[in-house]
């Protein structure tokens, strides 16, 4: 497929739609296969490449252009778009740079624009960082000249069309079957759990996964910047999403404000996809003001690390003794579980840590399961979560839940 006639026949095309752009979807498909099919430099192609010239072109009207069958491709989870000559993705855990590129900058600023607007977000040079996702839930950051200095950037985090099982995850060596068991207790005997790990770990899908143990007739709320999350199996469900401001510079709604809404709203568990600054103070008060059970997750190199963080985004919000935050930290969070993505990109949990509480003025942590790693085999990790012999400190939950720690 050359690019010169490719941008070609896309502009006869959009000539001969200027009467009628309004046509749907299907019409203007067909309107696209007739061009194509008529089309002397074409002529010579097969069917099925015929057929992706139509595709194609269809996408460069209605789709995301380059960027469609990238998008559609279930074995690419991610897409780096740095300018519009400029596209990565990332498959299999591997990431190449694509042939592939948009016709000009204004096409890919035209898809960044379609793709804000869809979701009710503003990006402009005042304005260049937005977060938003597609129609099929995938995640999108972009970032606009002249922050981008090679052009508009964008990156879109794909997920899965169905949330990743814990089962799965087992299968996966993602961790081990009684670490899976054990959380799953956890989670019904409503502990507070703190999902950390770095960027790529599979922190949002260790917490879908983690939300199938939710018991079905509770009422929970989820809070998030863009909406990433996929509980499917609690019906009494209700999401939440932040807004940016508008270009007047006002309506913004954040994490905090739709924290402390949920207050409101009967919920029995609240789960925040992730804390980056001060609403980490709110999350830690909604956890110990009677929503046991509650999930969140936040970027770090270890649980220590997660600790540390926190103790920052709670101090970054508010003017508290250091004291004082380690308490609601030691207070709120029952287990912190750890993600990392190895050397050789596979994803494994790493740690569950318990809070066990405050010594000596620190937050303090109980090792339950650390990952050991035992070989490395045609370049692929060998390891096992492991469980480290110490026993779960705070079991009070557990038997308000009928269960005692000698039962897991």
């Amino acid at each position: 497929m050359t690019d010169d006639l490719f941008t070609h026949l896309r502009g006869e095309i959009r000539c001969g739609l200027d009467v009628t752009y309004s046509l749907s979807d299907d019409q203007l498909l067909d309107y696209i296969e007739r061009r194509v099919l008529e089309e002397d430099k074409l002529a010579d192609l097969t069917a099925a490449d015929k057929r992706k010239w139509v595709r194609r072109l269809y996408d460069s009207f209605r789709g995301l252009d380059a960027l469609q069958p990238l998008v559609d491709d279930r074995s690419v989870t991610e897409i780096m778009i740095n300018s519009h000559e400029e596209i990565f993705v990332e498959r299999d855990g591997e990431v190449y740079r694509l042939p592939t590129k948009f016709e000009s900058r204004e096409k890919l600023e035209d898809i960044i624009q379609s793709i804000v607007s869809g979701v009710n977000r503003v990006v402009n040079e005042s304005s260049p960082i937005v977060d938003a996702r597609l129609k099929n839930g995938s995640r999108v950051n972009i970032v606009l000249p002249p922050v981008a200095l090679k052009g508009p950037t964008m990156t879109i985090r794909k997920f899965p069309d169905r949330p990743m099982t814990m089962e799965q995850l087992v299968a996966w060596d993602s961790l081990s079957t009684e670490a899976a068991a054990f959380l799953q207790t956890l989670v019904r005997s409503k502990y507070n759990i703190f999902i950390s790990g770095g960027t790529g770990s599979g922190k949002t899908t260790f917490l879908n996964a983690l939300s199938q143990y939710i018991p079905p007739d509770e009422r929970i709320i989820t809070i998030e910047d863009s909406a990433e999350l996929q509980i499917v199996t609690v019906p009494n469900l209700v999401s939440l999403e932040t807004r940016n401001a508008n270009t007047e510079g006002t309506g913004e709604i954040s994490v905090r404000d739709l924290i402390r809404s949920s207050l409101r709203m009967r919920p029995n568990r609240i789960v925040v996809g992730e804390v980056r600054g001060g609403e980490a103070l709110d999350m830690l008060q909604a956890m110990n003001t009677g929503h046991d059970g509650s999930l969140s997750t936040g970027h770090a190199n270890g649980t220590a690390d997660m600790i540390s963080r926190l103790e920052t985004m709670v101090l970054s919000g508010a003017e508290l003794p250091l004291a004082v935050v380690r308490g609601q930290i030691a207070s709120a969070i029952d287990i912190f579980v750890h993600l990392s993505r190895l050397r050789d990109r596979s994803r494994r949990v790493t740690e569950i840590s318990e809070v066990a509480g405050i010594q000596g003025g620190e937050v303090i942590l109980n090792h339950l399961y650390v990952f050991k790693e035992e070989a490395e085999i045609e370049g692929k990790i060998v390891g096992r979560l492991t469980e480290t012999g110490n026993r779960l400190l705070h079991d009070d939950k557990l038997r308000m839940a009928g269960m005692t720690s000698g039962s897991i």
